[in-house]
């Protein structure tokens, strides 16, 4: 199936994403608990004036019925952009699995996988797009 291009205000709000992160990132470095750059990586998108929802519940329907088993975005950004965040030593193919099943389910296209127990912080983020 081929998907449309990404809108261009995506790509301007995955990048202020990118951008806060690389801020976050050289202020804190690797080494800290995910949910503390999750908070720093909230207080910089605040600043650039976006929409920032936190653990935002995604809903799982089976057979019609929503299941109600608690999953949830790390972040969605301007109502568009997921954002899911990981403290590890590297980016499994799971965590991609995951973030590609919350695009699926919530029907958004665009998303970022950012890993900030690295050393460089441009090699842990991983962009996917549906």
């Amino acid at each position: 199936m081929k998907y449309p291009e990404i809108d261009p205000k995506l790509n301007k709000v995955a990048k202020a994403i990118v951008d806060a992160a690389y801020k976050v990132h050289f202020n804190l470095g690797p080494g800290l608990l995910e949910q503390v750059y999750e908070v720093c990586l909230i207080k910089e998108l605040v600043k650039k004036k976006l929409n920032v929802g936190s653990q935002v519940p995604v809903p799982i329907y089976y057979d019609g019925e929503d299941l109600k088993l608690g999953f949830r975005l790390d972040l969605l950004v301007e109502d568009s952009v997921i954002v899911e965040l990981k403290a590890v030593d590297s980016i499994l193919p799971i965590h991609v699995s995951q973030l590609l099943t919350y695009l699926k389910l919530s029907k958004k296209r665009l998303g970022l996988l950012i890993n900030f127990n690295v050393p460089v912080i441009k090699n842990g983020i991983k962009r996917i797009v549906l």
